[in-house]
């Protein structure tokens, strides 16, 4: 089994509860908006890390992270970018099995064409009425993968469009 861990739109703000839920994860995936090179230093200590810079990823250190990226974890390739309208890649042709997003702060998990699109929402600080959430893919042996979204103040998974 191998664990990733998804999060985005941190802002600047890595929570106790996010870091405590990616703790154990083989691979962590960021989706933007991450806010300062602290937070990507802190996800890298915990394994390791792609992330991809979000339209609020603006300061210097953000210019040596790119705008999208495709790492291949447990036998499945995924594809992160900010803003999924932004897609520049069929994901299905190109093989990818998942695409992690994030700038909504909607959680939301949704399958087409055989591709599992994933926003984890936002672990960082409050959107409006948006839930604070993260989100992890355990991949099995057979290359199955259960997507998961868990709200973190309620520690239940969040209710999201499958």
């Amino acid at each position: 089994m191998t664990r990733i861990g998804l999060i985005s739109d941190t802002h600047g703000l890595l929570r106790p509860e996010a870091l405590a839920f990616l703790k154990g994860c083989d691979h962590i995936v960021h989706g933007g908006d991450i806010g300062g090179p602290e937070v990507l230093e802190r996800l890298g200590a915990i394994a390791p890390l792609t992330a991809v810079r979000g339209n609020n990823d603006r300061q210097p250190w953000a210019d040596a992270v790119p705008d999208t990226d495709m790492v291949q974890v447990g036998g499945i390739f995924i594809y992160a970018l900010h803003i999924l309208e932004d897609l520049d890649i069929d994901p299905a042709a190109a093989g990818v099995q998942v695409v992690v997003t994030g700038h909504s702060h909607r959680p939301k998990i949704e399958s087409r064409q055989g591709v599992l699109y994933i926003n984890p929402g936002s672990a960082g600080p409050r959107r409006f009425s948006l839930p604070i959430s993260i989100g992890e893919l355990v991949v099995d042996k057979a290359g199955a993968i259960q997507p998961r979204i868990v709200d973190l103040e309620t520690s239940r998974d969040a209710r999201v469009a499958r």
